[in-house]
């Protein structure tokens, strides 16, 4: 019997279903991560994440103010009401609104060219605001007063530096390497900045302008070993100014030495600590922290964030660092996509500060930094902080509207759902600065006068070798000559006879 027949009777083998009608089920986490992905590569992508971070950073700002105004504000003798402070923060956010409309409207160009006029007017304010017409509060001669509204020039002062700045660096471009160019006039004008504010006098203000000045340096280029010239001097200037003044040095020293009396200098240090620490993971709900019966002063301005960890707990303040986090990743990608250099500076500046001044608020409440009276961004009591960090988030949004991506769509498919609503034009896509004429003439003719380097000199080896290689082209060379040279001898003699 052959091995044929006796396979007959036995069953046929199972078969397997092919591959490619399996269904392959993708875990969550790469399903979303898809997704997000997807969503990324939109071209309005960056445009829509700063209007959520936002609009979610102003609510919280919002809810944490009541919490934290209402026994402040209540007084009888006056007559104040417990929503005092949370009306005045609620028509900030209404002027911080309108402002971040403006800037998100207003074409960038034109802000570029009003820049330098800004800086001018914000000189001005430094020293007039050092006059009798200037107000102080905590201390500080840094306000000017109107009726029941206050305006802090230096805020103005640190966003206007910022596109000065960008402007100034940009022209100075392909000349940047030079340390004289570099330098001037931006360095000056920054160092009369600090002092103007020094004068007031505000530490902290002077200390986020000096993060403006290392972010625009840094993004324009500048060289490495320049930072560590100014980060010496900019802690060597700190040091010099928190001794000369007996409150700040009282303050470092209640830093440097960790000392846990709540009654000593380190007094709100301390207290925000003990807020952190009675948060716990989840917090003690809302409206009902210890830190808003006067256990913390000034708890809905500099020291917001203490409460949030009370009221809040671990929870809340991860979101808010995750938010924070958020404004980083997205300004550096809006500043990354952008052809336009200007652009591509000022929105890494504007950037950097945004979280450098969030950082500090939040390192001296953790008792990581020592206090410097920062305020945390849009979540703080409102204010000239509020109002000109809205115009920030604008001009942000402005920006990430100027993606080449999103300049194609915008101009392609329409402005879309927000862009209708906001009645926003259409950004203008990048185009580079024309030469001028005769620049690339001049540079072709000077470089043709120019001798040639050695390495393009051919050495008498290389000719040599040139000449053991191409001996027919030799010759016929030197065969051409001498002919040129036989005619012109027999056409002397010719005309001789």
């Amino acid at each position: 019997m052959t091995a044929v027949e006796e396979r007959k009777g036995e069953p046929a083998p199972r078969q397997r279903k092919p591959r490619e009608g399996r269904e392959r089920k993708e875990s969550p986490f790469v399903a979303f991560r898809t997704a997000l992905t997807a969503w990324l590569s939109r071209p309005l992508a960056s445009f829509h994440l700063v209007l959520a971070l936002t609009g979610v950073l102003t609510v919280i700002g919002i809810v944490m103010v009541l919490s934290a105004s209402s026994v402040a504000s209540y007084d009888p003798k006056t007559g104040t009401g417990v929503y005092a402070q949370f009306s005045k923060h609620i028509m900030f956010v209404g002027i911080g609104a309108a402002v971040f409309w403006v800037g998100l409207r207003i074409p960038l160009e034109r802000v570029r060219r009003l820049s330098a006029t800004a800086t001018v007017v914000c000189l001005g304010l430094l020293v007039l605001v050092l006059t009798p017409l200037g107000s102080t509060v905590n201390g500080s001669q840094g306000w000017f007063r109107l009726g029941g509204l206050a305006f802090q020039p230096v805020e103005a002062a640190k966003v206007a530096l910022a596109f000065w700045g960008a402007h100034i660096l940009v022209i100075k471009y392909n000349i940047i390497n030079q340390w004289r160019h570099l330098l001037v006039p931006l360095v000056p004008i920054a160092l009369l900045m600090f002092a103007l504010v020094m004068m007031q006098p505000d530490l902290g203000g002077t200390i986020t302008l000096a993060v403006v000045l290392l972010a625009l340096l840094w993004f324009a280029g500048a060289p490495k070993r320049l930072f560590g010239v100014l980060l010496a001097g900019g802690l060597v200037g700190v040091l010099v100014l928190a001794i000369i003044e007996p409150y700040r040095l009282a303050r470092v020293l209640s830093f440097v030495s960790g000392d846990p009396d709540t009654s000593a200098d380190g007094f709100q240090a301390n207290q925000a600590k003990l807020a952190l620490a009675d948060g716990g993971l989840f917090g003690k709900g809302l409206g009902q922290g210890q830190s808003n019966w006067g256990y913390l002063p000034n708890v809905q301005n500099d020291f917001i964030f203490a409460l949030i960890g009370e009221e809040l707990g671990f929870i809340g303040c991860a979101v808010v660092l995750g938010l924070f986090a958020g404004v980083a990743i997205v300004g550096l990608r809006i500043a990354t996509r952008n052809l336009d250099p200007w652009i591509r500076i000022v929105a890494g500046t504007l950037t950097v500060f945004l979280v450098a001044q969030a950082g500090i608020n939040i390192g001296y409440v953790v008792g990581l930094l020592p206090v410097t009276g920062v305020t945390l961004p849009l979540i703080s009591y409102g204010g000239t902080s509020l109002v000109i960090t809205m115009l920030i988030m604008g001009i942000l949004a402005n920006a990430a509207r100027h993606e080449p991506e999103a300049v194609a769509a915008l101009r392609s498919q329409g402005p879309g759902k927000f862009g209708r609503l906001l009645r926003l034009p259409a950004p203008e896509p990048y185009r580079p600065p024309a030469k001028r004429k005769g620049t690339a003439a001049r540079s072709v003719a000077a470089k043709a006068a120019r001798p040639a380097p050695r390495t393009a000199r051919p050495s008498p080896a290389q000719e040599r070798r040139r000449s053991v290689r191409e001996p027919g082209r030799r010759t016929a060379a030197r065969t051409a000559v001498n002919r040129g040279t036989a005619k012109r001898g027999t056409a002397n003699r010719r005309g001789h006879r």
